[in-house]
C-alpha cells in the first residue's frame, strides 16, 4: 500500500525495498522532528508546507520539491490540505545527494514522482529500475532553489525563533525584537549578521517573501497578504514579490494552485 491516511502506521525505514513511496491528502499536522536512515525526496503539488531543516525555515510551494539526506533531523508543518508525495530511498545502492537540495518539478518528473509514490511497498526491485534511473537523471536535470532562511541561534532569540515557526506571527521591526531582549538594535544586527549572514531588516524582508509564498500558495487574495505582510500598498507588496521571483503574486496564484491530476 502506498496511499495513506492519518491513521496509517508508517515508518520508511522499516521497509527493506530499495525505492518507498507514499501519498496522502493531509489538513493540518505537525510531523515533530524526526530523521530516516534513507533519503527523501519530498514533494507537495497542492497545497504548502513548511518546514525546519538544520536551524533553517523552509517553505515547500507546489513545483517544488526537496531533497532530504539521510539521518537529517526535519520537521514538517502543514496548516491546510496539502497534496503530499514522498520517496524514499536506500542510498546505500544509489548515488543520492549528501546535501539538501531544493528543485523544480517540471511535468516529467511530477508524473514520475507521483507514479513512484504509488507504487506498493512490496513491489519487485526489477519493475522499479528503469523508472527510478529516469527519475534520478531528471532529478539532476532539474532547475535548483533555495527558499531556506536561517534561524539564528543564540539563547536570547530562542523566544523569537520559536514565535518564528507559528502561522500567525508577524515578525515585527527590530526596535520590538531589541526591547524584548533587553539590547540595542545594534545588537540584534550584530547577532543576526553573525548567525545568519545578514542583517536583521534583510532576515525580516526574506522571512516576508518566504511567508508570502506561503499565502499566496494558499490562493490567499493578493490585498490580503500584503496586508498582512505590513506593506504600505498594493502596489509596493507587488514590485516586492516581482522583483524577487520574477513574476507577479497573481501570475504566482495562478501557476502554483492549477488542479493537481
Amino acid at each position: 500500500m502506498a496511499i495513506i491516511n492519518e491513521e496509517t502506521q508508517f515508518d520508511a525505514d522499516t521497509l527493506t525495498t530499495s525505492v518507498v513511496g507514499i501519498a496522502a491528502d493531509v489538513g493540518k499536522h505537525d510531523s515533530g522532528t524526526h530523521q530516516h536512515k534513507k533519503g527523501q525526496l519530498l514533494y507537495a503539488p497542492q497545497g504548502c508546507m513548511s518546514f525546519t531543516l538544520n536551524n533553517a525555515i523552509c517553505i515547500l510551494p507546489p513545483t517544488k520539491a526537496v531533497w532530504i539526506p539521510p539521518h537529517t533531523p526535519h520537521r514538517a508543518m502543514m496548516t491546510n490540505v496539502v497534496a503530499y508525495r514522498s520517496l524514499y530511498f536506500d542510498c546505500d545502492l544509489f548515488e543520492c545527494p549528501s546535501n539538501i537540495m531544493m528543485i523544480e518539478v517540471d511535468a516529467l518528473l511530477k508524473a514520475l514522482i507521483d507514479k513512484m509514490a504509488r507504487w506498493p511497498w512490496d513491489k519487485p526491485e526489477k519493475e522499479m529500475t528503469n523508472t527510478t534511473a529516469l527519475f534520478w537523471e531528471e532529478f539532476y536535470a532539474a532547475k535548483r532553489h533555495s527558499f531556506q532562511l536561517p534561524l539564528p541561534t543564540d539563547r536570547r532569540l530562542n523566544k523569537f525563533c520559536h514565535q518564528v515557526m507559528q502561522t500567525s506571527y508577524l515578525v515585527p521591526p527590530i526596535t520590538t525584537i531589541a526591547n524584548t531582549i533587553g539590547a540595542s538594535t545594534k545588537t540584534v544586527t550584530r547577532l543576526f549578521k553573525a548567525e545568519t549572514g545578514m542583517s536583521y531588516q534583510e532576515w525580516r524582508q526574506q522571512w516576508r517573501l518566504l511567508k508570502a509564498i506561503e499565502l499566496l500558495s494558499r490562493a490567499m487574495p493578493v490585498s490580503d497578504v500584503g496586508h498582512w505582510l505590513a506593506f504600505s500598498s498594493d502596489s509596493a507588496f507587488i514590485a516586492f514579490f516581482k522583483k524577487h521571483t520574477g513574476q507577479t503574486p497573481l501570475s504566482f496564484i495562478k501557476t502554483n494552485n492549477e488542479p493537481f491530476k
